[in-house]
């Protein structure tokens, strides 16, 4: 660490070169605006089945213009977006389509078509046999495999030899007339009315023999099947494949196998999956009722029906533009999760079910809030929206409620509520009060934060250039004066009202510089209250305030802090620490100029970026290009922006059990096993500021929903700054 108060020669000649070198503040670069456009985005909706039918749904069919579901008791139609059917039988374990469209049900040990008056049973030497599968060839001739072979009925039964003791799990005809079985010895082939096990002639061993599912792709001749570990083709022309986890392959085996149009959707235990240009990994509630896929039905181009035993998702994609989504963004902000203009997560009361929400209180009600402020501040500048105007007020009022609610002047709570409202209790390990302002009107929870002021500074700036006139202006200057007093004044602490320094609430150098269980915050609370100062400069104007950063970067070398502000490697990665860093890089780098201790942050900053990048998330993208004035992977940002569920439900989300993820030998600081890179966003809990995307396992079982700022904010940011395009 350099104490000197005198930068050295060779710091400034190294990092200036570095300036010039990504381009700089003064030597910036022009970012080439992304036009964004319209784009295909995944929606899933739960398909409402007929009260008379069971949830089990057993297979999906299409005759003609009917979509088909067969259920675990009885068959029904759905066309113009109405059922049709009965329920007859029960326990239905597989069906069948026959050539005329008729629907053919197994359960056990007997086979019924829905419009027969009476069925068949398996034949006496069968009766220990289970039904696994079905498949007409002709008007006359219907394949039933079991658990124990292949038999053949056209009004009387044969067996077929070459099946004999096999577990037959599915039967498919090819564009040739042959026959193909998938069983758990082997995979049959009938060729010129000859039967042939290909494992006793060309399969690879580590098919291990056993197969699951069949498949004609309609737009090749060739048969895909599923192995235990892989899936595959067998083509006419000579061009084999197969596809594994070291392929991208998510998981298996695949019970199910469909293609249309050049897309391969894949059902199995854990979830559906579809293969195009790349992969998609569709498990837990986000996306289906249940994760045992029973069947696959590709409806058109961009909408699929999966069946589960708890019921049909249908996966749409929908074409919209990123305008639209945040249109539909704010519409949940305005419905769920604005509580008296604190915005923020929602709780479920009954998980999943969004008309049971319920808004709560947090710890951090005022950093979350500031996002938000921020957001509307971004979107007004941008579209002169009157609701972002209003929206943005509303946001300010609330955040300035939360500094004259404590009676002290430039201590702003963590959270308020109304005096007669229930308290969620704080998941906090350290103990958190709760107080009554002056006027008996509010209650508010103090040990405030350093992530609260951090937020409060961040959006204040912003609001004040943006949207604040006439009045409003004079009282953001007054509560940033307020706040940036009581904490210079206070020798850079935050004091509660038991007149004692919050445990966050820490920039003193006494702190900073010599206690050793600060070194973790040393570079990190060093770069808040740089930024703090110069931001209360800009806005209050206050000399008082550049003479404490004066005194805090010669004094007590909070320049040099900055350049470590994100220590990592050898030491554990914090992702609450990104938000704690850039938020306030975005104010310093903006209020700071010419400032010869630049260069130290221009380091601490890019070693910032460097770690955050492999993250992928979308604002750490934007305030990165931002600052530097270079294009840091802004294509990221537009593709993660897009791939940002419309679902924020906190669903549980299991992807541990996955092939295609390597996982990290080393947990996370939150003991949790993570993956190597990032869980694309609809395969994971939902994104967030302060979460690990590379987290295997996440979310809170459907509690809570949250409000989408994540999105919002660096999508808006992104306009502002002409980054991103409609």
């Amino acid at each position: 660490m350099i104490k000197s108060s005198v930068i050295p020669l060779v710091w400034v000649i190294v990092l200036t070169s570095w300036i010039l070198l990504i381009g700089g503040n003064s030597m910036a670069r022009v970012i080439p605006p992304i036009a964004s456009g319209k784009y295909f985005q995944e929606v899933k909706t739960e398909i409402k089945l007929p009260v008379q039918s069971e949830k089990n749904v057993l297979k999906l069919f299409r005759y003609q213009n009917v979509l088909i579901a067969a259920s675990s008791n009885g068959v029904f139609r759905y066309l113009n977006g109405e059922w049709s059917g009965d329920a007859f039988g029960q326990n239905w374990r597989t069906a069948t389509l026959d050539p005329k469209g008729v629907v053919w049900l197994a359960s056990e040990k007997f086979i019924l078509g829905e419009r027969a008056v009476s069925g068949f049973n398996l034949p006496d030497n069968c009766l220990k046999d289970t039904i696994l599968s079905l498949m007409w060839e002709d008007e006359k001739t219907l394949y039933v495999g079991t658990s124990n072979g292949l038999l053949i009925y056209n009004g009387t039964w044969t067996t077929l030899a070459a099946a004999e003791g096999k577990r037959v799990n599915s039967i498919l005809e090819d564009k040739h007339g042959d026959l193909w079985v998938a069983t758990n010895q082997g995979l049959l082939r009938r060729m010129d009315g000859k039967w042939l096990n290909m494992d006793d002639l060309l399969m690879a061993n580590s098919w291990k023999r056993s197969y699951f599912s069949l498949e004609n792709d309609p737009g090749k001749s060739e048969v895909l099947f599923g192995g235990n570990y892989a899936v595959g083709a067998i083509a006419d022309d000579g061009n084999h494949w197969i596809l594994r986890g070291a392929d991208g392959l998510p998981f298996g085996p695949a019970t199910t196998i469909r293609s249309f149009g050049g897309v391969l959707w894949l059902g199995t235990g854990h979830g559906a999956i579809r293969k195009d240009s790349t992969w998609h990994y569709y498990n837990d509630k986000r996306w289906l009722p249940d994760n045992k896929v029973n069947d696959i039905l590709p409806v058109d181009q961009h909408t699929v029906w999966i069946a589960t035993p708890e019921g049909i998702s249908e996966i749409r994609e929908v074409e919209m533009t990123l305008s639209q989504k945040a249109a539909a963004f704010e519409e949940r902000i305005k419905l769920r999760h604005d509580r008296y203009g604190l915005v923020n997560s929602s709780f479920l009361r009954i998980p999943g079910d969004l008309s049971t929400n319920q808004k709560v209180n947090e710890d951090n009600d005022g950093l979350w809030t500031s996002l938000y402020l921020a957001t509307e501040c971004f979107r007004y500048a941008v579209t002169k929206d009157p609701e972002a105007r209003k929206n943005a007020i509303k946001t300010y009022e609330a955040m300035e409620r939360l500094e004259t609610a404590t009676g002290i002047p430039g201590f702003p709570a963590r959270s308020f509520v109304a005096a007669g409202d229930s308290i969620t209790k704080s998941h906090s390990p350290f103990p958190r009060e709760w107080h009554l302002s002056a006027d008996g009107k509010w209650k508010w929870l103090g040990d405030t934060s350093s992530d609260e002021i951090v937020g409060h500074m961040f959006a204040y700036p912003l609001f004040y250039e943006l949207v604040a006139e006439g009045e409003l202006k004079v009282r953001v200057k007054s509560l940033v004066q307020r706040i940036m007093d009581h904490i210079v004044d206070h020798n850079f602490l935050l004091i509660d009202l038991d007149g004692k320094p919050t445990k966050w609430g820490i920039w003193t150098p006494d702190s900073l510089n010599y206690a050793t269980f600060r070194w973790y915050e040393r570079g990190l609370n060093s770069l808040q209250i740089l930024s703090f100062l110069q931001t209360a400069v800009y806005v209050t104007g206050d000399q008082k305030f550049k003479k404490a950063y004066n005194d805090l970067v010669e004094k007590h070398h909070y320049a040099q802090n900055v350049a470590e502000v994100k220590m990592y490697g050898p030491y554990e990665n914090s992702h609450s620490d990104d938000i704690l860093a850039f938020l306030p890089y975005y104010n310093l780098f903006r209020y700071t100029k010419e400032d010869k201790w630049f260069p130290y942050y221009l380091q601490g900053l890019q070693k910032c970026w460097q770690i955050a990048a492999p993250d992928r998330i979308p604002a750490w993208n934007v305030f990165a290009s931002t600052a530097l004035k270079n294009d840091c992977n802004l294509w990221i940002a537009i593709s993660g922006l897009r791939n940002i569920p419309m679902d924020m439900v906190e669903w549980t989300m299991e992807n541990s059990h996955r092939w295609d993820l390597q996982k990290d030998q080393l947990i996370d600081r939150s003991g949790q096993v993570q993956a190597t890179i990032p869980i694309p966003a609809p395969e994971g809990s939902i994104p967030g500021w302060n979460r690990n995307p590379r987290q295997l396992n996440s979310g809170s079982n459907g509690k809570y929903e949250n409000d989408g700022t994540y999105f919002l904010l660096p999508y808006w940011m992104g306009r502002f700054y002409g980054y991103f395009t409609e």
